[in-house]
């Protein structure tokens, strides 16, 4: 007997751990850029909360304990679709894509003699306008794309002898608003509940105002002539490229039998493409390594791959559950002091209950194995090793859906 998979009860067992997706990511990664939104049925909104903490400890070349560097961070995602016909769909999306929130304390190499420690704190916002045209002979493949606008700030302190002469320097770099865009093919068949979706994101280009300042360049270890030939200060205020890393998201989700969802999510960033280099950081460091080239201040050599796998089960009428499995292969290792981990795997449990026939609230939690990672500067020097690390992710959503 064939059985028939209709999306509208089906809604409630779709993957609820999209409500906390992404942790500790691969580079900068964050909220993994998540469209499903715009790919639900009819009018939908969402509001989802997520909370992040891992523990991040390590050692550094000295054998200095480091007490965790990882600061808790929480952020927002928001969501909005409707139908305009039975071909044109349109939506607008909020999500904090990058970011990254460190910190260093105790005693140990990134930490100063007057005990002031390496910080770090990179934000981003991301605004997405959709347009979706649906076409084929019974409406299944639907074409979308739109405009994006996206906001970036950070804040770097690197502090204690880890950095050598690059101990002291800090930079602030001010909110800059630049603008890519999104595309995408998405494909459905009611019947058996089965959506697939491929989205490419644009890199965005950034030229913001950067706040330098270098001790080391008036402390008289850079002689006269070269600090004259190369124009440095100890301070300078400069714009900065920061180009922000493109990315493909592929989603996927097919009914199994008429009450269980088989998902999944797949993604992809060339981190090894990005590179923060302010202008005072990286002439200084032309000095130490000879090369007209320079330094980054952050870079990373791999790129980044993401997958996570998962359950849905339907098992009343207004509740369902989920499971997934995840792994992220990291950018890289060695990788940045500023946020020395390689990745993860991940284990989840989610809930969804309809309250009402429009609204549901859903809520997840997740468990991380952070991969073992060498901190490095950008030297390439190794400083410090960071072994046997985990986190939690916790989130919760509220949405409406009409058809």
């Amino acid at each position: 007997m064939r059985h028939t998979f209709h999306l509208k009860t089906l809604a409630i067992a779709i993957a609820t751990l999209s409500v906390a997706s992404v942790a500790s990511a691969a580079g900068l990664d964050r909220s993994g850029q998540d469209i499903t939104a715009f790919l639900q049925d009819g009018t939908y909104a969402e509001a989802v909360y997520t909370y992040i903490d891992a523990d991040v400890t390590g050692k550094d070349t000295s054998g200095n304990k480091i007490d965790d560097i990882a600061e808790s961070y929480d952020f927002f995602r928001y969501g909005v679709k409707t139908d305009i016909n039975d071909t044109f769909s349109v939506g607008i999306l909020y999500d904090e894509p990058f970011g990254a929130a460190a910190d260093y304390s105790g005693d140990n190499n990134f930490v100063d003699a007057n005990g002031e420690g390496t910080n770090v704190e990179v934000r981003t916002e991301s605004i997405t306008g959709i347009l979706g045209a649906k076409f084929g002979e019974n409406k299944n493949f639907q074409v979308y794309g739109g405009p994006v606008a996206q906001r970036v700030k950070a804040d770097v302190k690197l502090r204690g002898t880890a950095y050598s002469a690059a101990n002291g320097y800090t930079a602030h770099i001010s909110a800059d608003q630049e603008y890519g865009y999104i595309a995408g093919l998405s494909y459905s068949k009611p019947e058996i509940a089965l959506k697939a979706a491929l989205t490419y994101r644009s890199e965005i280009e950034h030229n913001a105002q950067s706040a330098e300042t270098y001790p080391v360049v008036g402390s008289g270890l850079i002689p006269e002539p070269v600090v004259t030939a190369l124009g440095l200060t100890t301070t300078r205020g400069e714009s900065i490229e920061i180009t922000t890393p493109e990315s493909i998201n592929f989603d996927f989700q097919t009914g199994i039998n008429p009450t269980t969802l088989a998902t999944a999510k797949v993604r992809w960033v060339p981190w090894s493409d990005f590179a923060i280099t302010p202008s005072l950081y990286n002439d200084v460091s032309k000095v130490s390594t000879r090369d007209d080239d320079g330094l980054a201040l952050v870079s990373y050599d791999d790129d980044q791959w993401q997958v996570e796998l998962g359950l849905a089960k339907r098992l009343a009428p207004a509740l369902a559950v989920s499971g997934t499995v995840g792994w992220d292969s990291g950018a890289g290792n060695p990788v940045t002091s500023l946020g020395p981990t390689e990745g993860y795997y991940s284990a989840g449990l989610g809930a969804k209950y309809n309250v009402t026939e429009n609204w549901a609230i859903s809520a997840g939690g997740k468990y991380l194995w952070l991969g073992d990672a060498k901190g490095q500067i950008p030297t390439k020097a190794i400083v410090s090793d960071f072994e046997s690390n985990d986190g939690y992710v916790l989130g919760v959503k509220v949405s409406y859906q009409a058809q």
